[in-house]
């Protein structure tokens, strides 16, 4: 049977972790998905060998899937880290470290998305010194994406799990993107409208689509609660498909959940009882 929208996109950070991170695309295209994402691949290192970057290439490359989008260097995800970009110190300089190393990445590989985690506040340390310090390396990251012919993404996750990340709902995410292209003039930085962490904090998800498609570049999408595949919550993925599309929503919608056993066993499972829906393509 049809997937609940022809444009789903898988989560190689998150799915088929029980294969090395270089068999996963092929995992995913045996799966029968084209599409995938990926959070930095080297949380301790913001620009690895190029061998390595050169391998992972090859492994989505061989594989025939496309990579449509990719984090900037966020520090350890999962973990106790949400991003590097307002923290002052190392963590800031391995954030810019990484804006060419990814970018060029990107660039190689057609990836239209970066997404940029903001990072956590910190005790001693004025927030406002963070926003000041966030915004900077906000605008160096939409000016590196531009250069790769990319948009810049900007998440919000959800209080109860980051209780010290500051972007916790959709007004503010669009409202530092919106400041993000104001300083730059160049129009490409873009919300990243994860329906899961939406819907922990409580959200409306059909009011943040119906006020918010047209200013998101990228969606993602686990259930809720628990953060499982598709049909394991409350949340309704080819009603939300659909509500996006009407709304004028083209992109791509990324599984970005933690599976309950062998990835490719719930991706069966979603195949074999997702309802159609005929959506937009690409």
């Amino acid at each position: 049977m049809a997937l609940p929208d022809p444009r789903l996109a898988l989560n190689l950070s998150l799915l088929f972790t029980e294969l090395p991170l270089l068999e996963r695309p092929a995992a995913a295209a045996a799966a029968g998905f084209r599409a995938v994402e990926l959070w930095w691949p080297w949380p301790d290192d913001p620009a690895p060998p190029p061998a390595e970057l050169d391998a992972l290439r090859a492994a989505l490359k061989e594989a025939g899937t496309e990579l449509v989008g990719l984090n900037l260097y966020a520090g350890r995800l999962p973990g106790p880290d949400r991003g590097a970009l307002s923290l002052p110190g190392p963590e800031s300089a391995r954030f810019r470290a990484n804006l060419p190393v990814a970018a060029d990445f990107a660039a190689s590989m057609g990836c239209p998305a970066l997404n940029a985690l903001y990072g956590n506040r910190l005790p001693g340390v004025a927030p406002e010194d963070q926003d000041a310090l966030a915004l900077e390396n906000l605008v160096l990251a939409a000016r590196a994406a531009h250069r790769a012919g990319a948009r810049l993404l900007i998440e919000a996750l959800n209080s109860a799990e980051s209780p010290d990340y500051p972007l916790v709902t959709a007004d503010a995410a669009v409202a530092l993107a919106d400041r993000v292209n104001a300083a730059t003039g160049l129009g490409n930085t873009a919300f990243l409208m994860d329906l899961y962490h939406l819907a922990r904090g409580g959200a409306d998800l059909a009011g943040v689509i119906d006020r918010y498609a047209g200013a998101t570049g990228h969606v993602q999408f686990a259930d809720c609660p628990g953060r499982g595949a598709p049909g394991t919550g409350a949340l309704d993925l080819a009603a939300l498909a659909a509500r996006l599309r009407a709304a004028g929503y083209e992109g791509w919608i990324a599984l970005e959940y933690r599976p309950a056993g062998p990835a490719a066993d719930g991706l069966a499972r979603l195949r074999a009882t997702g309802p159609a829906h005929q959506g937009g393509t690409r």
